[in-house]
């Protein structure tokens, strides 16, 4: 019997609308996205390979890191860039393609990774705009090519509110995803390790992929969240640096060595309350989710979510997927405001405490909406962050020394260890309405600055 990791603190949100294990071919998209805002740590503004007008193919440089300029951007598609839609202070918010429905695609190093060196690799990872899907730790931004993480870890699986199952995403990509692990095994002298759910059989693609080592875990979200993982298996310290990739990124390098092209094909959940049918829908990445949309919603003022209710962005309900999305949720817009509603029985809300008589139904699928639900106070100690963060860190703390921005203790209080995702639960349970997550990027922001 394997060794089971088992994860007590932490919260399930059982939502409705959980897509059904269906895949549909989507509809081709008539626009595609990249947006900039999805890498965190790229800053200030990328510098930019193409111009309205620009005629693009599958792996053209739409833009680039200006610190890093070998770190490209590229173009899931091929057509013309139509729009560079910018934000605050003339930021790039997206840079917009018109497909041609062609394809046409520049061709990259193809062959078995075995028989290449490290350089070789990293080098056809950047020219394809591949790289980018793999991030490192601390900080949760894009790796850095010129250093050696001590490993690599990856999620087998994902336990957030209605999210997809990767076993079934995953099915038929056996061989791809061990050439993708044949990759990545060259670009580390440590191990692979790869966490996956315990309380299911291992899933081939898992269980017989060779040069990793496999780490059962079973328990609450976070449990899946590759942050939390890395913690139970081996904490990253000052000075290590580890590496994380999602899955199905695997694959897409994968798939990259075994054709020489970039392949951006992306299995995708279209999941929530207010989703009429939720399916799983074979799409590309960065495609517009109107399709997806498409008499598929209720009429209702709607929230459009990239990624889940926790950790995901807001999105038109014409706007894209995000690069690391494997999921769209729609719920309903928080737009009502209750009289009295806390001194109602609540059967029908959701509770992560004892404040409703629904605490007692909480295996049911709940309607949640974006309301606040109440007002913004003093951030105090209370003990709800520890009760949803199974990691050896003070979240408090850590969050109080971010915002005095106090470097030698948000060093000592684990800033290097977590990520957005692993305090989404905290901003989700906290009374005082703090933005939890935001407060954490600019500690991160605060750190890279201060280290270089």
């Amino acid at each position: 019997m394997p060794k089971v990791i088992r994860i007590k603190k932490g919260l399930d949100i059982k939502l409705k609308g959980k897509a059904e294990k269906i895949i549909i071919q989507a509809e081709p998209s008539e626009f595609y996205a990249v947006k900039p805002p999805d890498f965190p740590g790229l800053f200030p503004i990328p510098k930019l390979s193409v111009k309205v007008g620009s005629d693009v193919r599958v792996g053209s440089p739409l833009f680039y890191d200006k610190y890093q300029p070998a770190v490209l951007f590229t173009s899931p598609v091929s057509g013309k860039v139509v729009a560079v839609n910018r934000g605050e202070r003339r930021s790039i918010s997206e840079v917009v393609i018109e497909s041609d429905q062609k394809d046409e695609a520049i061709t990259f190093l193809k062959g078995d990774p075995k028989t290449m060196n490290k350089e070789e690799i990293i080098d056809n990872l950047l020219k394809s705009g591949v790289w980018p899907f793999i991030r490192q730790r601390p900080f949760h931004i894009i790796a850095d090519y010129k250093e050696e993480p001590r490993a690599i870890f990856i999620s087998g699986f994902d336990s957030a509110p209605l999210a997809p199952d990767l076993d079934f995403i995953l099915y038929g990509e056996e061989e791809a995803f061990q050439t993708g692990i044949d990759a990545l095994s060259q670009l580390t002298s440590g191990k692979i390790h790869i966490g996956i759910n315990a309380v299911f059989p291992t899933a081939d693609i898992f269980s017989r992929a060779e040069g990793v080592e496999l780490h059962h875990f079973k328990g609450l979200h976070p449990a899946g969240n590759v942050g939390v993982q890395i913690n139970h298996i081996d904490p990253v310290k000052k000075g290590e640096v580890v590496w994380t990739i999602n899955p199905q990124d695997v694959v897409v390098i994968g798939k990259l060595f075994e054709k020489g092209v970039f392949k951006p094909t992306r299995l995708v959940a279209f999941a929530g309350s207010e989703v009429i049918n939720p399916r799983y829908y074979r799409t590309k990445l960065g495609a517009s989710v109107k399709m997806l949309v498409k008499d598929n919603v209720t009429d209702s003022n709607n929230r459009y979510i990239s990624g889940n209710v926790l950790t995901g962005s807001k999105i038109s309900k014409e706007g894209f997927i995000g690069f690391y999305d494997s999921q769209i949720t729609v719920i309903p817009e928080g737009d009502h405001y209750e009289f009295l509603g806390w001194a109602l029985p609540g059967l029908k809300k959701f509770s992560a405490s004892r404040t409703f008589f629904s605490f007692f139904t909480l295996n049911k699928g709940f309607t949640l909406h974006t309301n606040l639900q109440g007002g913004r106070r003093a951030f105090v100690l209370s003990g709800q962050y520890e009760k949803v963060l199974p990691m050896d860190i003070y979240p408090v703390h850590l969050l109080k020394a971010i915002l005095v921005e106090d470097i030698d203790l948000m060093e000592n209080l684990g800033i290097y260890e977590v990520a957005e995702e692993d305090f989404a639960l905290c901003e989700f349970v906290c009374t005082s309405k703090t933005e939890v997550q935001s407060i954490l990027r600019s500690g991160f922001e605060l750190m890279q600055k201060e280290l270089g």
